[in-house]
Protein backbone atom coordinates (compact mmCIF):
# COMPACT_ATOMS: atom_id res chain seq x y z
CA UNK A 1 0.00 0.00 0.00
CA UNK A 2 2.33 2.73 -1.32
CA UNK A 3 0.12 5.29 -2.71
CA UNK A 4 -3.44 7.45 -1.26
CA UNK A 5 -5.95 8.98 -3.37
CA UNK A 6 -7.11 12.44 -3.12
CA UNK A 7 -10.93 13.23 -4.26
CA UNK A 8 -11.83 16.34 -5.37
CA UNK A 9 -15.90 16.49 -5.75
CA UNK A 10 -15.86 19.86 -7.19
CA UNK A 11 -19.13 21.63 -8.71
CA UNK A 12 -19.09 20.38 -12.23
CA UNK A 13 -16.64 17.21 -11.93
CA UNK A 14 -15.21 14.51 -10.01
CA UNK A 15 -11.82 14.20 -9.98
CA UNK A 16 -9.61 11.22 -8.43
CA UNK A 17 -5.96 11.11 -8.26
CA UNK A 18 -3.62 8.91 -7.00
CA UNK A 19 -0.09 10.40 -5.29
CA UNK A 20 3.02 8.90 -3.60
CA UNK A 21 4.58 9.68 -0.42
CA UNK A 22 6.20 12.69 -1.96
CA UNK A 23 3.25 13.76 -3.73
CA UNK A 24 4.03 12.96 -7.10
CA UNK A 25 1.07 12.03 -9.24
CA UNK A 26 0.75 8.33 -10.14
CA UNK A 27 -2.73 8.54 -12.35
CA UNK A 28 -5.57 10.36 -12.27
CA UNK A 29 -9.74 9.05 -12.88
CA UNK A 30 -12.81 11.99 -13.96
CA UNK A 31 -16.00 11.83 -13.87
CA UNK A 32 -18.54 14.65 -14.51
CA UNK A 33 -21.10 15.57 -11.92
CA UNK A 34 -24.62 17.20 -13.73
CA UNK A 35 -25.98 20.25 -12.49
CA UNK A 36 -29.60 21.58 -13.01
CA UNK A 37 -30.26 25.26 -13.61
CA UNK A 38 -33.90 26.02 -12.60
CA UNK A 39 -33.40 29.64 -13.94
CA UNK A 40 -33.64 32.52 -11.62
CA UNK A 41 -30.95 31.69 -9.82
CA UNK A 42 -31.51 28.54 -8.37
CA UNK A 43 -28.99 25.69 -9.29
CA UNK A 44 -29.52 22.15 -7.87
CA UNK A 45 -27.40 18.72 -7.96
CA UNK A 46 -28.73 14.77 -6.88
CA UNK A 47 -26.58 13.59 -4.00
CA UNK A 48 -27.09 10.18 -5.71
CA UNK A 49 -25.24 11.95 -8.61
CA UNK A 50 -21.91 13.07 -5.91
CA UNK A 51 -22.07 9.34 -5.07
CA UNK A 52 -22.23 8.39 -9.08
CA UNK A 53 -19.64 10.45 -9.91
CA UNK A 54 -17.42 8.88 -7.28
CA UNK A 55 -17.66 5.69 -8.42
CA UNK A 56 -16.98 6.63 -12.02
CA UNK A 57 -13.85 8.71 -11.29
CA UNK A 58 -12.47 5.59 -9.04
CA UNK A 59 -13.49 3.05 -11.58
CA UNK A 60 -11.28 5.05 -14.31
CA UNK A 61 -8.31 5.38 -11.56
CA UNK A 62 -8.29 2.05 -11.03
CA UNK A 63 -8.14 0.57 -14.52
CA UNK A 64 -4.62 2.37 -13.96
CA UNK A 65 -3.96 1.82 -10.58
CA UNK A 66 -4.28 -1.66 -8.33
CA UNK A 67 -6.40 -0.65 -5.64
CA UNK A 68 -4.70 -3.02 -3.60
CA UNK A 69 -1.59 -0.17 -3.49
CA UNK A 70 -4.23 2.58 -1.55
CA UNK A 71 -3.99 2.52 1.84
CA UNK A 72 -6.37 5.90 2.28
CA UNK A 73 -8.38 8.34 0.79
CA UNK A 74 -9.71 11.61 1.35
CA UNK A 75 -11.97 14.01 0.57
CA UNK A 76 -11.97 17.73 -0.97
CA UNK A 77 -15.35 19.19 -1.35
CA UNK A 78 -17.49 21.93 -3.36
CA UNK A 79 -17.92 24.29 -0.64
CA UNK A 80 -21.30 25.17 1.16
CA UNK A 81 -23.68 23.30 -1.13
CA UNK A 82 -26.29 21.08 1.26
CA UNK A 83 -28.09 18.03 0.88
CA UNK A 84 -31.25 16.73 2.57
CA UNK A 85 -31.53 13.51 4.14
CA UNK A 86 -34.89 11.84 5.57
CA UNK A 87 -33.79 9.48 8.54
CA UNK A 88 -33.07 6.08 6.17
CA UNK A 89 -30.47 8.68 4.43
CA UNK A 90 -32.64 8.96 1.64
CA UNK A 91 -32.52 12.22 -0.56
CA UNK A 92 -35.83 14.76 0.75
CA UNK A 93 -35.02 17.06 -2.62
CA UNK A 94 -32.38 17.75 -4.49
CA UNK A 95 -29.16 19.59 -3.14
CA UNK A 96 -29.21 23.28 -3.44
CA UNK A 97 -25.60 24.61 -4.58
CA UNK A 98 -23.48 27.46 -3.26
CA UNK A 99 -24.26 29.23 -6.15
CA UNK A 100 -27.71 29.45 -5.55
CA UNK A 101 -29.24 32.92 -4.85
CA UNK A 102 -32.82 31.83 -3.51
CA UNK A 103 -32.04 32.37 -0.25
CA UNK A 104 -31.45 36.26 -0.47
CA UNK A 105 -34.63 37.46 1.58
CA UNK A 106 -33.55 34.64 4.32
CA UNK A 107 -30.55 36.36 4.62
CA UNK A 108 -32.58 39.44 6.22
CA UNK A 109 -34.73 36.93 8.07
CA UNK A 110 -32.11 34.96 9.79
CA UNK A 111 -30.35 38.00 10.85
CA UNK A 112 -32.84 39.90 12.62
CA UNK A 113 -32.75 36.99 14.78
CA UNK A 114 -29.16 36.58 15.73
CA UNK A 115 -27.52 40.05 13.90
CA UNK A 116 -25.08 40.41 11.40
CA UNK A 117 -22.03 41.23 13.40
CA UNK A 118 -22.75 38.02 15.79
CA UNK A 119 -23.22 35.83 13.08
CA UNK A 120 -19.54 37.15 11.60
CA UNK A 121 -18.14 37.11 15.26
CA UNK A 122 -19.13 33.27 15.64
CA UNK A 123 -18.11 31.64 11.58
CA UNK A 124 -16.23 34.13 10.91
CA UNK A 125 -18.36 34.67 7.96
CA UNK A 126 -20.48 37.87 6.52
CA UNK A 127 -23.47 37.46 5.40
CA UNK A 128 -24.26 36.67 2.03
CA UNK A 129 -26.15 34.14 -0.07
CA UNK A 130 -23.23 31.50 0.10
CA UNK A 131 -23.02 29.64 3.39
CA UNK A 132 -25.63 26.74 3.36
CA UNK A 133 -27.29 28.45 7.15
CA UNK A 134 -29.67 30.68 4.33
CA UNK A 135 -30.55 27.72 2.13
CA UNK A 136 -31.83 26.28 5.39
CA UNK A 137 -33.84 29.05 6.50
CA UNK A 138 -35.43 29.43 3.10
CA UNK A 139 -36.58 25.43 3.29
CA UNK A 140 -38.12 26.26 6.97
CA UNK A 141 -39.89 28.78 4.94
CA UNK A 142 -40.68 27.80 1.44
CA UNK A 143 -40.88 24.06 1.69
CA UNK A 144 -42.01 22.70 5.11
CA UNK A 145 -43.08 19.59 4.67
CA UNK A 146 -39.51 18.81 3.23
CA UNK A 147 -38.23 20.67 6.60
CA UNK A 148 -40.49 18.79 8.99
CA UNK A 149 -38.86 15.47 7.24
CA UNK A 150 -35.64 16.63 7.27
CA UNK A 151 -33.16 14.57 9.30
CA UNK A 152 -29.88 15.41 8.33
CA UNK A 153 -28.25 18.22 5.95
CA UNK A 154 -25.17 16.95 4.60
CA UNK A 155 -22.57 18.46 3.17
CA UNK A 156 -20.36 16.63 0.23
CA UNK A 157 -17.73 15.24 2.24
CA UNK A 158 -20.45 13.81 4.83
CA UNK A 159 -22.32 12.14 2.75
CA UNK A 160 -19.36 10.44 0.48
CA UNK A 161 -17.41 9.52 3.73
CA UNK A 162 -21.09 7.77 5.35
CA UNK A 163 -21.99 6.01 1.63
CA UNK A 164 -18.26 4.74 2.06
CA UNK A 165 -18.05 3.68 5.60
CA UNK A 166 -21.84 3.81 6.85
CA UNK A 167 -20.55 6.58 9.22
CA UNK A 168 -22.18 9.44 9.87
CA UNK A 169 -18.92 11.63 10.55
CA UNK A 170 -17.98 15.06 9.11
CA UNK A 171 -15.10 17.47 9.25
CA UNK A 172 -14.26 20.64 10.65
CA UNK A 173 -13.32 21.88 7.18
CA UNK A 174 -16.38 20.85 5.03
CA UNK A 175 -18.87 21.58 8.27
CA UNK A 176 -17.64 25.33 9.09
CA UNK A 177 -18.35 26.78 5.41
CA UNK A 178 -22.04 25.87 5.86
CA UNK A 179 -21.99 28.50 8.39
CA UNK A 180 -23.77 26.65 11.51
CA UNK A 181 -20.06 26.16 13.26
CA UNK A 182 -18.96 27.82 15.86
CA UNK A 183 -15.44 28.60 14.44
CA UNK A 184 -13.58 28.77 17.59
CA UNK A 185 -14.97 26.13 19.35
CA UNK A 186 -15.54 23.81 16.23
CA UNK A 187 -18.68 22.96 16.98
CA UNK A 188 -21.89 23.52 15.79
CA UNK A 189 -23.23 27.27 17.43
CA UNK A 190 -26.49 26.80 20.06
CA UNK A 191 -27.21 30.47 19.04
CA UNK A 192 -27.43 29.98 15.56
CA UNK A 193 -29.03 26.52 16.21
CA UNK A 194 -32.07 27.93 18.03
CA UNK A 195 -32.36 30.72 15.01
CA UNK A 196 -32.99 28.00 12.64
CA UNK A 197 -35.03 26.08 14.77
CA UNK A 198 -32.83 22.69 14.44
CA UNK A 199 -31.52 20.10 16.88
CA UNK A 200 -27.68 19.14 16.91
CA UNK A 201 -28.08 16.09 15.85
CA UNK A 202 -29.60 17.24 12.34
CA UNK A 203 -26.01 17.54 11.12
CA UNK A 204 -23.42 15.07 11.07
CA UNK A 205 -20.14 15.78 14.20
CA UNK A 206 -17.63 17.58 13.08
CA UNK A 207 -14.29 15.82 13.29
CA UNK A 208 -10.23 17.01 13.27
CA UNK A 209 -9.43 17.10 9.16
CA UNK A 210 -6.86 14.68 9.19
CA UNK A 211 -8.02 11.25 11.68
CA UNK A 212 -10.18 8.61 10.29
CA UNK A 213 -13.69 8.58 9.81
CA UNK A 214 -13.98 4.83 9.13
CA UNK A 215 -13.03 1.85 6.92
CA UNK A 216 -14.34 1.37 3.05
CA UNK A 217 -17.58 -0.94 3.95
CA UNK A 218 -17.73 -4.61 1.55
CA UNK A 219 -21.01 -3.38 -0.02
CA UNK A 220 -18.79 0.30 -0.91
CA UNK A 221 -15.83 -1.90 -2.46
CA UNK A 222 -18.01 -3.37 -4.67
CA UNK A 223 -19.40 0.01 -6.08
CA UNK A 224 -16.45 1.54 -6.08
CA UNK A 225 -13.90 -1.05 -6.79
CA UNK A 226 -12.12 0.41 -3.46
CA UNK A 227 -10.34 -2.73 -1.36
CA UNK A 228 -12.31 -3.36 1.55
CA UNK A 229 -11.08 -1.60 4.83
CA UNK A 230 -9.19 0.79 2.95
CA UNK A 231 -9.07 4.18 5.33
CA UNK A 232 -11.38 7.04 4.73
CA UNK A 233 -9.66 9.94 6.12
CA UNK A 234 -11.33 12.93 7.07
CA UNK A 235 -10.81 16.01 4.28
CA UNK A 236 -12.38 19.66 3.82
CA UNK A 237 -13.10 22.10 1.46
CA UNK A 238 -11.60 22.53 -1.46
CA UNK A 239 -10.36 26.19 -1.19
CA UNK A 240 -8.71 25.17 2.24
CA UNK A 241 -7.43 21.95 0.66
CA UNK A 242 -5.81 23.91 -1.78
CA UNK A 243 -4.36 25.82 0.86
CA UNK A 244 -2.69 23.16 2.41
CA UNK A 245 -1.70 21.92 -1.31
CA UNK A 246 0.44 24.84 -1.76
CA UNK A 247 1.73 24.13 1.95
CA UNK A 248 -0.07 27.61 2.88
CA UNK A 249 0.87 27.22 6.38
CA UNK A 250 2.17 31.04 6.99
CA UNK A 251 5.79 32.52 6.82
CA UNK A 252 4.30 35.14 4.73
CA UNK A 253 3.08 32.42 1.98
CA UNK A 254 -0.56 32.91 0.28
CA UNK A 255 -2.01 30.76 -2.01
CA UNK A 256 -4.05 31.95 -4.77
CA UNK A 257 -6.00 30.36 -7.65
CA UNK A 258 -6.67 32.10 -10.26
CA UNK A 259 -9.65 30.16 -11.54
CA UNK A 260 -13.02 30.32 -12.51
CA UNK A 261 -13.03 32.53 -9.69
CA UNK A 262 -9.77 34.20 -8.06
CA UNK A 263 -9.63 32.27 -4.55
CA UNK A 264 -6.82 33.46 -1.97
CA UNK A 265 -6.26 32.38 1.52
CA UNK A 266 -3.44 32.88 4.29
CA UNK A 267 -3.08 31.15 7.05
CA UNK A 268 -2.89 32.70 10.66
CA UNK A 269 -2.96 31.09 14.07
CA UNK A 270 -5.20 33.42 15.90
CA UNK A 271 -9.21 33.72 15.21
CA UNK A 272 -9.66 36.96 13.42
CA UNK A 273 -12.91 37.97 11.52
CA UNK A 274 -13.30 41.31 8.95
CA UNK A 275 -15.72 41.98 6.27
CA UNK A 276 -12.80 42.08 4.45
CA UNK A 277 -11.93 38.34 4.57
CA UNK A 278 -13.80 35.51 5.42
CA UNK A 279 -12.23 32.72 8.38
CA UNK A 280 -12.68 29.19 7.94
CA UNK A 281 -10.72 26.20 9.62
CA UNK A 282 -7.28 25.52 8.52
CA UNK A 283 -7.05 21.80 7.28
CA UNK A 284 -4.00 21.50 8.83
CA UNK A 285 -5.89 21.26 11.94
CA UNK A 286 -4.32 24.44 13.24
CA UNK A 287 -5.05 27.99 12.93
CA UNK A 288 -7.23 29.53 10.40
CA UNK A 289 -7.47 30.59 6.84
CA UNK A 290 -8.55 34.32 6.09
CA UNK A 291 -9.67 33.99 2.39
CA UNK A 292 -10.96 36.61 -0.06
CA UNK A 293 -12.72 35.73 -3.20
CA UNK A 294 -13.87 36.99 -6.57
CA UNK A 295 -16.54 35.42 -8.14
CA UNK A 296 -15.64 36.23 -11.47
CA UNK A 297 -11.77 35.71 -12.27
CA UNK A 298 -10.84 33.34 -15.34
CA UNK A 299 -14.67 33.22 -16.11
CA UNK A 300 -14.35 37.11 -16.85
CA UNK A 301 -11.77 36.39 -19.67
CA UNK A 302 -13.56 33.51 -20.79
CA UNK A 303 -16.69 35.54 -21.14
CA UNK A 304 -15.15 38.65 -22.76
CA UNK A 305 -13.43 36.61 -25.45
CA UNK A 306 -17.24 34.27 -26.15
CA UNK A 307 -19.66 36.81 -25.34
CA UNK A 308 -18.03 40.51 -26.05
CA UNK A 309 -15.85 40.15 -29.15
CA UNK A 310 -18.05 37.03 -29.89
CA UNK A 311 -15.05 35.10 -30.59
CA UNK A 312 -15.29 31.09 -30.47
CA UNK A 313 -11.47 30.35 -29.22
CA UNK A 314 -11.67 26.91 -30.97
CA UNK A 315 -12.05 28.39 -34.30
CA UNK A 316 -9.56 30.82 -33.43
CA UNK A 317 -7.17 29.06 -31.00
CA UNK A 318 -4.47 31.92 -30.82
CA UNK A 319 -6.90 34.45 -29.77
CA UNK A 320 -5.50 34.81 -26.07
CA UNK A 321 -1.82 35.07 -26.79
CA UNK A 322 -3.20 38.27 -29.34
CA UNK A 323 -4.64 39.55 -27.04
CA UNK A 324 -1.92 39.18 -24.53
CA UNK A 325 0.16 40.85 -26.62
CA UNK A 326 -2.37 44.15 -27.39
CA UNK A 327 -2.37 44.63 -23.80
CA UNK A 328 1.16 43.89 -23.11
CA UNK A 329 1.81 47.06 -25.57
CA UNK A 330 -0.27 49.30 -23.51
CA UNK A 331 1.09 51.00 -20.32
CA UNK A 332 -0.01 50.37 -16.51
CA UNK A 333 -3.01 52.02 -16.20
CA UNK A 334 -4.75 51.08 -19.13
CA UNK A 335 -4.35 55.25 -20.19
CA UNK A 336 -6.96 55.37 -17.56
CA UNK A 337 -9.17 53.03 -18.55
CA UNK A 338 -10.69 51.09 -15.16
CA UNK A 339 -12.24 48.06 -14.55
CA UNK A 340 -14.63 46.76 -11.37
CA UNK A 341 -14.90 42.78 -12.41
CA UNK A 342 -18.19 42.42 -10.50
CA UNK A 343 -20.22 40.78 -13.22
CA UNK A 344 -21.60 38.09 -10.82
CA UNK A 345 -21.79 40.34 -7.63
CA UNK A 346 -19.15 40.98 -4.63
CA UNK A 347 -18.03 38.84 -1.90
CA UNK A 348 -15.46 39.67 -0.30
CA UNK A 349 -15.38 43.02 0.68
CA UNK A 350 -18.26 44.70 0.16
CA UNK A 351 -20.85 41.38 -0.09
CA UNK A 352 -23.08 42.77 -2.65
CA UNK A 353 -24.89 40.10 -4.78
CA UNK A 354 -26.15 43.30 -6.71
CA UNK A 355 -23.04 44.54 -7.42
CA UNK A 356 -22.10 44.15 -11.54
CA UNK A 357 -19.35 44.90 -13.75
CA UNK A 358 -18.19 48.61 -14.94
CA UNK A 359 -15.69 49.72 -16.99
CA UNK A 360 -14.71 53.29 -16.27
CA UNK A 361 -12.73 55.97 -18.67
CA UNK A 362 -13.43 54.90 -21.70
CA UNK A 363 -12.53 57.13 -24.64
CA UNK A 364 -11.86 57.49 -28.26
CA UNK A 365 -7.83 56.37 -28.45
CA UNK A 366 -8.56 53.15 -25.95
CA UNK A 367 -9.34 49.85 -28.42
CA UNK A 368 -9.36 46.40 -27.52
CA UNK A 369 -5.86 46.05 -25.80
CA UNK A 370 -6.72 48.61 -23.41
CA UNK A 371 -10.00 46.94 -22.42
CA UNK A 372 -7.99 43.76 -22.03
CA UNK A 373 -5.25 45.21 -19.84
CA UNK A 374 -7.87 46.72 -17.85
CA UNK A 375 -9.61 43.49 -17.31
CA UNK A 376 -6.41 42.06 -16.06
CA UNK A 377 -5.80 44.62 -13.71
CA UNK A 378 -9.20 45.26 -12.25
CA UNK A 379 -8.99 41.67 -10.77
CA UNK A 380 -5.37 42.10 -9.54
CA UNK A 381 -6.29 45.60 -8.00
CA UNK A 382 -9.52 43.53 -6.05
CA UNK A 383 -6.60 41.22 -4.98
CA UNK A 384 -4.28 43.92 -3.66
CA UNK A 385 -7.38 45.33 -1.95
CA UNK A 386 -8.03 42.28 -0.30
CA UNK A 387 -4.21 41.82 0.86
CA UNK A 388 -3.75 45.23 2.19
CA UNK A 389 -7.44 44.52 4.47
CA UNK A 390 -5.71 41.19 5.90
CA UNK A 391 -2.39 42.85 6.71
CA UNK A 392 -3.85 45.44 8.28
CA UNK A 393 -6.00 42.70 10.27
CA UNK A 394 -3.50 40.61 11.36
CA UNK A 395 -0.66 42.53 11.42
CA UNK A 396 1.37 39.86 9.57
CA UNK A 397 3.10 40.90 6.04
CA UNK A 398 2.21 38.57 2.77
CA UNK A 399 4.96 38.20 0.83
CA UNK A 400 4.59 35.40 -1.85
CA UNK A 401 1.84 34.25 -3.82
CA UNK A 402 1.84 30.66 -4.63
CA UNK A 403 0.06 30.85 -7.57
CA UNK A 404 -2.43 27.63 -9.28
CA UNK A 405 -5.06 28.20 -12.28
CA UNK A 406 -5.51 28.52 -15.59
CA UNK A 407 -5.08 32.12 -16.10
CA UNK A 408 -1.78 31.40 -14.07
CA UNK A 409 -0.44 30.52 -17.15
CA UNK A 410 -0.87 33.87 -18.72
CA UNK A 411 2.50 35.90 -18.38
CA UNK A 412 1.13 39.18 -18.35
CA UNK A 413 -1.38 38.04 -15.44
CA UNK A 414 1.46 37.21 -13.48
CA UNK A 415 3.09 40.60 -13.91
CA UNK A 416 0.25 42.77 -13.19
CA UNK A 417 -0.56 40.40 -10.45
CA UNK A 418 2.75 40.67 -8.70
CA UNK A 419 3.25 44.52 -10.15
CA UNK A 420 -0.06 45.34 -8.43
CA UNK A 421 0.53 43.64 -5.10
CA UNK A 422 4.02 44.63 -4.82
CA UNK A 423 4.27 40.67 -4.02
CA UNK A 424 6.42 37.54 -5.49
CA UNK A 425 4.44 34.91 -7.91
CA UNK A 426 5.33 31.74 -7.46
CA UNK A 427 4.43 29.16 -10.06
CA UNK A 428 4.45 25.76 -8.65
CA UNK A 429 4.85 22.16 -9.95
CA UNK A 430 1.76 21.80 -7.95
CA UNK A 431 -1.29 20.48 -10.11
CA UNK A 432 -4.91 20.06 -9.13
CA UNK A 433 -4.19 21.12 -5.79
CA UNK A 434 -7.07 20.64 -3.63
CA UNK A 435 -6.71 16.75 -4.76
CA UNK A 436 -3.52 16.96 -3.72
CA UNK A 437 -4.39 18.64 0.00
CA UNK A 438 -7.04 15.47 0.14
CA UNK A 439 -4.17 13.38 -0.75
CA UNK A 440 -1.80 14.50 2.54
CA UNK A 441 -4.63 14.62 4.82
CA UNK A 442 -4.95 10.77 3.60
CA UNK A 443 -0.88 10.12 3.94
CA UNK A 444 -1.61 11.59 7.74
CA UNK A 445 -4.55 9.26 8.42
CA UNK A 446 -2.46 6.44 7.01
CA UNK A 447 0.42 7.69 9.43
CA UNK A 448 2.73 8.52 7.34
CA UNK A 449 3.46 11.72 8.75
CA UNK A 450 2.68 12.78 11.95
CA UNK A 451 0.77 16.20 11.23
CA UNK A 452 -1.25 17.60 8.27
CA UNK A 453 1.48 20.28 8.10
CA UNK A 454 4.48 17.23 7.87
CA UNK A 455 2.91 15.78 5.03
CA UNK A 456 2.15 19.60 3.62
CA UNK A 457 5.82 19.92 3.53
CA UNK A 458 6.63 16.84 2.17
CA UNK A 459 4.28 16.55 -0.26
CA UNK A 460 4.19 20.04 -2.10
CA UNK A 461 5.43 20.58 -5.46
CA UNK A 462 8.71 22.65 -6.21
CA UNK A 463 8.59 26.37 -7.48
CA UNK A 464 9.23 26.35 -11.43
CA UNK A 465 8.46 30.01 -11.98
CA UNK A 466 8.94 33.31 -9.61
CA UNK A 467 7.95 36.71 -11.01
CA UNK A 468 8.94 39.81 -8.62
CA UNK A 469 7.60 43.06 -8.47
CA UNK A 470 8.82 45.57 -10.86
CA UNK A 471 9.90 48.96 -7.86
CA UNK A 472 9.38 50.94 -10.60
CA UNK A 473 5.77 49.83 -11.73
CA UNK A 474 4.40 48.86 -8.33
CA UNK A 475 4.13 53.01 -6.99
CA UNK A 476 1.58 53.06 -10.14
CA UNK A 477 -0.25 50.40 -9.11
CA UNK A 478 -0.27 52.22 -5.29
CA UNK A 479 -1.43 55.20 -6.78
CA UNK A 480 -4.42 53.13 -9.15
CA UNK A 481 -5.36 50.79 -6.36
CA UNK A 482 -6.23 54.37 -4.46
CA UNK A 483 -8.83 55.08 -7.37
CA UNK A 484 -10.20 51.81 -7.26
CA UNK A 485 -10.84 51.37 -3.74
CA UNK A 486 -13.59 54.73 -4.29
CA UNK A 487 -15.09 53.18 -7.44
CA UNK A 488 -17.44 50.24 -5.81
CA UNK A 489 -18.87 52.72 -3.32
CA UNK A 490 -19.28 55.67 -6.03
CA UNK A 491 -21.56 53.20 -7.75
CA UNK A 492 -23.40 51.64 -5.11
CA UNK A 493 -26.53 53.19 -5.16
CA UNK A 494 -26.45 53.06 -8.78
CA UNK A 495 -26.56 49.29 -8.67
CA UNK A 496 -29.07 48.63 -6.21
CA UNK A 497 -31.35 50.89 -8.54
CA UNK A 498 -30.50 48.86 -11.29
CA UNK A 499 -31.28 45.45 -9.47
CA UNK A 500 -34.78 46.72 -8.14
CA UNK A 501 -35.19 47.78 -11.84
CA UNK A 502 -34.81 44.58 -13.37
CA UNK A 503 -36.74 42.92 -10.64
CA UNK A 504 -39.75 45.06 -11.28
CA UNK A 505 -39.00 44.34 -15.10
CA UNK A 506 -39.24 40.48 -14.66
CA UNK A 507 -42.58 40.49 -12.82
Amino acid sequence: MDLVVGIDSSTTSTKAIAWDGQGRMVAEGRAAVPMQNLGRGHLEQSVEDWWRALQEALADLFRQVDPVRVAALAVSNQRETVGFLDADGNELRPAILWLDDRCRPDIELFCRKLGRDRFLAITGKTPDPTPAVFSLHWLMRCEPEHWRKLAHAVDVLGYLGWRLTGERVTSWGSADPHGVLDLPAKRYSPEILAALGLEEERFFPPVRPGSIIGEVTPEAAAATGLRPGTLVVAGGGDGQAAGLGTATLGGGRAYLNLGTAAVSGVWGEAFATSPAFRTLTSLSGEGYIYEICLRTGAFLIDWSVGRLFGIDPKAEPGIYDRLEAEAAAVPPGADGLLLLPYWSGSMTPFWDPDARGAVVGFGTGHARGHYWRALLEGIALDLAMGYAAIEEATGEPIQELLTIGGAAKSSLMRRIVADATGKAIRISSTIEASCLGAGMLAATGAGWYRTAAEAARAMQGEVLTTVEPDPSRTPIYRELLDVYRDLYPALRDSFARLAGFCSRQDG
